[in-house]
């Protein structure tokens, strides 16, 4: 076995492993062996094939196989035993790999390419100047919050005359003219919101209408999508496709969605009995809330900012056309002409993987089982807080949690997103923050620039 590397420049190098008959016989003779004992073969019994009959017969996929394996072997020990700092994986060398004859040669020379991991220097101390935008809470987006919470509690109540996106429950007839249709639609007791109906026009025609009053009306206008009048008439697509537009609709009830009161009722329902007892300290708990929601989007922009301060800083190079190669080969999805074409999104995320494991190896950033599930943790709560449940049981997150931990691609990719804010946190703490507080207007510009 000789194994020779060959520098072609900094970032590429290519590395030839010879092998010998000394390197792979024994082991293609154990193989062959094996496969003997389980060999059948009209006219030898199971086990007794002669072994000339099964060289002949198996002797070079064996050998191929044996020979690969020797190989493949000795190339990853020879690039861990020589610390050698690689990207992607080996590839076979498309100008200096020789043909093979498996059922003449020998002896065997394979070459492969090899991506070499750049230099990197970082140099992020306080006198590195990085500006963070924390957001502004304005009395708007408090009061937004309070409506969010209003409406979660508030509930639809029955009023006597229709007004501006009412829920109205009644009976649909189709009408021939002027009168119901012979074995035409009819559906009882049928449920349509203004809010949704598209034309104006139409929808002016119920306002001001009482329960027990009917309206003849174009139900194809109101309500376009064919699909749904459907599903809300029970019937088939086709028969509302085949129906006539006019229908008419006797209002049997009429329900209008009021906001629950800002009263201590609401306070109780939203943060638990007695743990907000004014519409002041109500406020200040939301903004406390949206302080701490924005505060996410806040740390997002500043680690993007970090991550492209560390690439400017790093400023180095990748061994590209190794790279592209390999991206092709490494999944089967990719094509030479759409790596071309997002290879620079590609390079940007390579650099950031190798300047972040740079950082976490030389300053032990460890990531730990705790860590991982207290970002689950933090993951169910946000998802929580979505649907406007604040005060979430710790059983509930601690559930939760473990649910996420038994997949292991969830486990992989909280693994990654807390050793990346390790690498982040122990940057800011190296450099100066300089606030520069913004609206969130202006800040939600920033990502448009």
């Amino acid at each position: 076995m000789d194994i020779v590397r060959n520098d072609n420049d900094a970032l590429n190098a290519t590395i030839t492993v010879k092998v010998t008959p000394e390197d792979y016989e024994a082991n293609v003779e154990k193989t062959l062996k094996e496969q003997q004992k389980k060999a059948e073969i009209k006219g030898f019994r199971k086990g007794k094939v002669p072994m000339g009959i099964m060289k002949k017969l198996y002797g070079t996929s064996v050998l191929v196989d044996e020979v690969n394996k020797v190989v493949s072997n000795n190339l990853y020990k020879y690039i861990v035993d020589n610390n050698i700092d690689i990207l992607g994986e080996p590839l076979p060398n498309e100008t200096e790999q020789a043909e093979v004859d498996w059922k003449k040669d020998k002896e065997f020379s394979f070459s492969y390419d090899i991506g070499l991991s750049p230099e990197i220097n970082i140099d992020a101390t306080e006198d590195t100047k990085v500006k963070r935008y924390p957001i502004i809470v304005s009395d708007e987006m408090i009061d937004n919050g309070i409506e969010m919470h209003a409406r979660r509690f508030g509930e639809n109540k029955e009023v006597e005359e229709v007004a501006d996106n009412d829920l109205l429950r009644g009976d649909f007839v189709e009408l021939a003219r002027v009168n119901p249709k012979k074995d035409g639609i009819q559906k009882d007791n049928v449920a349509i919101a203004l809010e949704y109906m598209k034309d104006e026009e139409i929808k002016k025609q119920f306002i001001g209408a009482k329960a027990g009053e009917t309206i003849d009306f174009d139900l194809k206008k109101a309500y376009p999508n064919l699909s749904d009048l459907a599903s809300l008439l029970d019937v088939k697509k086709e028969e509302i496709e085949e129906a006539n537009s006019k229908f008419r609709f006797t209002i049997k009830e009429i329900s209008r969605f009021e906001s629950h009161e800002v009263n201590q009722e609401l306070f109780d329902k939203v943060y638990g009995e007695g743990t907000v007892k004014s519409e002041e300290e109500f406020r200040a708990k939301i903004k406390e809330e949206i302080e701490s929601q924005v505060a996410g989007d806040v740390d997002y922009k500043l680690g993007l900012d970090i991550k492209e301060l560390l690439q400017e800083q790093a400023d180095f190079e990748l061994p590209e056309a190794f790279l592209k190669r390999w991206l092709v080969l490494a999944n089967k999805d990719f094509t030479k002409e759409s790596v071309e074409e997002n290879f620079e999104n590609y390079a940007k995320e390579i650099k950031w993987q190798l300047i972040k494991a740079k950082i976490a190896k030389e300053n032990e950033l460890k990531v730990n089982p705790e860590d991982i599930k207290a970002l689950a943790k933090t993951f169910a709560l946000t998802q929580f807080r979505q649907y406007g449940i604040m005060d979430v049981p710790e059983e509930h997150l601690e559930q939760y949690a473990n649910q996420m931990m038994q997949n292991q691609q969830e486990v992989q990719k909280l693994h990654e997103r807390v050793e990346e804010q390790k690498v982040l946190d122990f940057i800011k703490s190296k450099v100066t923050l300089e606030d520069k507080e913004v609206t969130v207007e202006e800040f939600n510009k920033m990502f448009e620039e």
